[in-house]
């Protein structure tokens, strides 16, 4: 089977805060970090909310100087990298270089630095254009960032898979563990897409919540009023090793990442299938991955978006997979609480599984006043729930078709 992947250290940028202890805590106290755009940003938007990290202050961990050669994104990244590399404890002067990697995902990379230099160009011609235009709006910029700061000489590069790109980065790095290529990877996803081109072109397609009276009640996965979901941003990154080598340097292990499963819906560019078929065989195949079945899951991470559709499909796909047991086991979506991160959510989401298995609490999923009738299961509402947890699975599904789930698990000699 090769080597076990185990996760050491987890650090993450988010609507709720930039620390992972206290924003679990918030989470699992039914917090909100949707707010109202205090800046200009919405003007002539039917939008008027986000989920925006207005805590994260990258002069903490990058030099002042070199804040404004890096995309937002990319900034979240290099800051949560530190986080979960101090807590992992990793010294990297002591590490074969070689065999340690990067790889983060982002659905969009950097979109501000794109429309921020055309309008530079239209306005005031080529001359004006920033020389850090490029290197900014790369999505491999916070791979090939984080690299260059810790001297890792494995591969670093970008996933993009839209909303299923943390996910999809983590398996990458997994497999590349598993296979024994790589002894550590740093790996996960970030975004930050809350610019005037990103609100408004998910304002173009009616696919953000218009709830702007009430913005912490806006994102309301599975209720029968949801109206599309909210736009956030942030990161998540985790440092995945083989067993071996955590267990060589003594490392504190906090859970292990047992399977992994994708597939392509195949059918529209932006609508999920209804029926679920394609996210269910990504569940399928990360249940067969982790060598589990159906009933072995404690708790279901989900998607849970807050789309009319979306969040049908992803019922349609858990009855699919689990069958009777659908209705037994608890699922919540933590997108009720701090909105979509598109491409970095994944990441954030996987850090909250692990929390989930450590601290034996399932978080909310808050807003759920009124449920869907085609969305009947156990969504966890309102409140947290204590339950202790061996596995929990979790999803993320992206624009494209892409569907990408990942089972975690706590660590076992």
């Amino acid at each position: 089977m090769g080597s076990r992947v185990v996760i050491t250290g987890m650090g993450h940028v988010t609507p709720l805060g930039c620390s992972v202890d206290p924003v679990w805590d918030a989470l699992c106290h039914g917090k909100s970090g949707v707010r109202t755009i205090t800046n200009e940003l919405h003007l002539g938007f039917r939008t008027k909310i986000s989920g925006d990290c207005i805590d994260f202050a990258p002069e903490q961990c990058i030099e002042p100087k070199e804040i404004k050669k890096i995309d937002r994104f990319a900034q979240f990244a290099i800051c949560a990298a530190e986080d979960a590399i101090t807590q992992a404890g990793v010294d990297f002067s002591r590490e074969n270089r070689l065999r340690c990697a990067a790889l983060i995902g982002s659905g969009v990379g950097g979109l501000a630095e794109v429309e921020k230099n055309f309008e530079k160009l239209l306005e005031k011609g080529a001359s004006r254009v920033s020389p850090f235009t490029i290197p900014k709006m790369m999505p491999n910029a916070a791979g090939g960032l984080v690299s260059i700061r810790y001297g890792l000489h494995g591969p670093s590069y970008a996933v993009a898979s839209a909303c299923a790109s943390s996910l999809d980065a983590v398996a990458l790095a997994a497999r590349m563990i598993r296979g024994g290529e790589m002894d550590i990877v740093i790996t996960g996803g970030s975004e930050a897409a809350l610019t005037r081109l990103g609100l408004a072109g998910f304002c173009a397609m009616h696919a953000l919540s218009e709830r702007n009276d009430e913005p912490e009640k806006a994102s309301r996965p599975f209720d029968r009023d949801r109206d599309g979901f909210v736009l956030s941003e942030g990161c998540g990154l985790v440092v995945l090793e083989s067993l071996e080598h955590a267990q060589q340097r003594k490392a504190n292990i906090l859970a292990e990442l047992l399977g992994w499963g994708a597939s392509s819906d195949a059918t529209h560019i932006t609508q999920p299938d209804e029926s679920g078929t394609g996210a269910a065989y990504a569940m399928a195949s990360a249940l067969q991955n982790a060598q589990l079945n159906p009933g072995q899951i404690d708790y279901i991470n989900a998607h849970g978006t807050s789309t009319v559709l979306g969040d049908i499909a992803e019922t349609n796909a858990i009855k699919q997979v689990f069958g009777e047991s659908a209705y037994r086991v608890p699922i919540s979506s933590t997108k009720s609480q701090i909105g979509h991160l598109l491409g970095g959510s994944g990441g954030v989401e996987l850090i909250f599984c692990v929390k989930a298995i450590e601290t034996g609490v399932i978080p909310p999923t808050i807003n759920l006043d009124n449920p869907d009738p085609k969305c009947d299961l156990d969504y966890t509402p309102h409140c947290a729930r204590e339950k202790t947890m061996d596995y929990v699975l979790s999803n993320s599904f992206g624009f494209g078709g892409h569907n990408s789930t990942v089972i975690v698990g706590k660590f076992q000699e």
